[in-house]
């Protein structure tokens, strides 16, 4: 094993939820055509897409990705082949099992 080999494996994460902010044009691609490429992707078990916010030419979405090792980078490389783009990643869960975020109490 070479040494970047041995840094991709150290900093390997076992990606188990990602909940991202994904723009795509109004016309295209379908939300069917979205949900297809990102089913696709390696580690994905489920999905919701959540449309947040609609302009002229625009559709803002909240993409949340449930699995087991989910490829990220698949991911991204998915979701913009349909012509979609991931402006942002807003939750990521990661280990053996899920944890959900806890509002703080003050």
């Amino acid at each position: 094993m070479n040494l970047g080999q041995e840094t991709r494996k150290e900093h390997s994460v076992k990606i188990r939820r990602l909940v991202l902010d994904v723009d795509k044009a109004v016309s295209r691609p379908s939300l069917v055509e979205l949900a297809a490429a990102i089913e696709r992707v390696e580690g994905v078990q489920g999905l919701n897409i959540t449309v947040t916010e609609i302009d002229i030419e625009t559709v803002g979405m909240d993409v949340t990705v449930e699995g087991d090792g989910i490829d990220y980078p698949g991911l991204c490389k998915a979701i913009e082949a349909t012509g979609a783009v991931v402006h942002s990643v807003d939750e990521l869960a990661a280990g053996n099992r899920l944890v959900d975020w806890v509002k703080r109490r003050r």
